[in-house]
């Protein structure tokens, strides 16, 4: 194992090993920790006592973080022309329909969220092997397929995500980032939670969310105590 450098002793005096934090110290910690030179995500990563292989025991959502995630969303909005206008209004970064299709097949995905419409998507479905696998998909459980396109915008633009449990039982999300302030990260973070407890499948037995661990991009894990997330 190599030396550890300067900053990554600091971080390591600075962490407990075993230790579990509370929600609101463990959100200055990851700020504390963190000595990249640009700035970068803070991570939430929450273990789950499900079998995800199982579809009732599935989870996946929504979630409008009260702060943002600190990022700047490309947003492709593929809808009938009477949609442009107000597409364009609430922000989307692109707006069209087939040119924009043309361009998919031809390779182009420099985009973050592809929000449409029940009406075109026969026409996006074909597009599936490109976008599927980015996770561009639009889809109406994750509100990207919908009747309302400005709203949707608007949403996404805001700081609205969706997330999926993976085969690991982990869902992983970009909350922030660490030039947020220790409440606003601490606050992204128990609205991120309470979601996925409002998401418990009745089919889940035993304890629903097993570990909590924020980070940042490069940082190490820093273990959440579960009863402070209902803290003040």
């Amino acid at each position: 194992m190599g030396k550890l450098t300067k900053n990554q002793k600091l971080a390591a005096g600075k962490l407990e090993a075993g230790k579990t934090y509370t929600l609101a110290e463990a959100a200055a910690l990851v700020k504390e920790i963190t000595f990249t030179k640009f700035d970068a995500s803070v991570d939430i990563d929450v273990r789950l006592g499900i079998d995800p292989r199982k579809s009732n025991q599935m989870v996946r959502g929504v979630v409008s973080l009260p702060h943002g995630t600190g990022k700047v969303t490309r947003v492709l909005a593929l809808c009938t022309p009477d949609q442009e206008a107000a597409a364009k209004e609430a922000g989307a970064d692109y707006v069209g329909l087939d040119e924009y299709i043309e361009k998919i097949k031809g390779g182009w995905t420099d985009i973050d969220v592809i929000i449409t419409m029940p009406s075109v998507m026969g026409k996006i479905g074909a597009l599936g092997r490109i976008l599927g696998p980015r996770g561009l998909m639009p889809n109406p459980k994750s509100g990207t397929v919908t009747m309302d396109i400005a709203k949707a915008v608007r949403e996404v633009k805001q700081g609205k995500i969706d997330f999926k449990v993976d085969k690991t039982g982990i869902v992983h999300a970009s909350i922030g980032k660490v030039s947020f302030d220790a409440d606003k990260i601490r606050d992204n973070a128990k609205e991120f939670i309470s979601t996925i407890i409002k998401l418990k499948p009745a089919a889940a037995k035993g304890t629903y969310i097993k570990s909590i661990y924020l980070s940042s991009t490069m940082s190490k894990g820093i273990k959440v105590d579960l009863k402070s997330v209902d803290e003040n």
